[in-house]
């Protein structure tokens, strides 16, 4: 789990599913931009490691010959750029992301992009499998002071968990 103290969290579980079976328990989909931008990317295995690489090393690039770093909305731009340049080649990528960040000026900003690359800035947002039970659960009681927003992860978390935890599903009881 990443914090900031600006009023937007960023949670990952790093757990990768094929439909209801898990494949693997420590995959890590936060890739570090930059001091003040984060990238989670979800989609095709391959496909999110290379593509969230491959902006990475731009966004760090783009620092190293300019001497400052990329704005969270500038960055957000650059990387839907470059989705929609490869839908348009041989090669897509098949990835949704999440970046957020926080600057001087603006302040924090949570930005979604699927893999058609539409970008949308948002309050909150999620995906996977718990993210339609965690959108609603924030749609509903979302409030932009940090402190609910802190509430509401920890009951989409336990949630989330609950649906999760196969020691806590009952069993039937065999008949004889």
């Amino acid at each position: 789990m990443m914090c900031y103290d600006i009023g937007k969290i960023i949670y990952s579980l790093m757990i990768v599913a094929l439909n209801v079976v898990f494949l693997c328990l420590d995959h890590d989909k936060m890739f570090k931009m930059s001091e003040k931008i984060l990238l989670l990317c979800v989609g095709e295995a391959g496909d999110t490691v290379q593509f969230a690489e491959y902006i990475q090393k731009n966004v760090q690039l783009y620092k190293m010959r300019n001497g400052y770093e990329l704005s969270p909305t500038a960055a957000a731009n650059f990387t839907r750029r470059n989705l929609a340049d490869y839908l348009r080649s041989r090669t897509p990528y098949h990835v949704n992301l999440l970046l957020a960040g926080y600057d001087d000026h603006e302040g924090p900003a949570l930005y979604y992009m699927d893999y058609l690359a539409a970008l949308a800035k948002a309050p909150f947002a999620a995906h996977g499998y718990g993210a339609f039970l965690t959108l609603s659960i924030l749609d509903r009681y979302y409030k932009p002071s940090k402190w609910s927003l802190w509430r509401r992860k920890f009951s989409c978390y336990r949630f989330i968990n609950g649906i999760h935890e196969v020691d806590n599903i009952p069993l039937p009881k065999a008949m004889s």
